[in-house]
């Protein structure tokens, strides 16, 4: 399947459930689906391999993660 036919299909869904073509989209979905992978891990590492980033900086940007997250994190992590 090609990217082309991919964002087809995605519109397809989107206005068959009854949302706005122009708010959903293959790039908002990454990301919604990485952010949700994100939240229930915690795992920005996974995150970076499966959205093809070469630097974290851009996977915590893609993400929207905060010093707070980040924080977080670290206090949940046990060594």
């Amino acid at each position: 399947m090609s990217t082309r036919q991919y964002a087809r299909l995605i519109d397809e869904w989107v206005t068959a459930i009854g949302l706005r073509k122009a708010e959903y989209g293959t790039h908002s979905l990454r990301r919604t689906k990485a952010a949700m992978i994100y939240r229930a891990t915690g795992n920005i590492r996974a995150i970076q391999i499966l959205l093809g980033h070469t630097k974290i900086e851009n996977t915590v940007r893609h993400l929207g993660v905060d010093v707070e997250d980040a924080l977080l994190l670290a206090e949940r992590t046990e060594i």
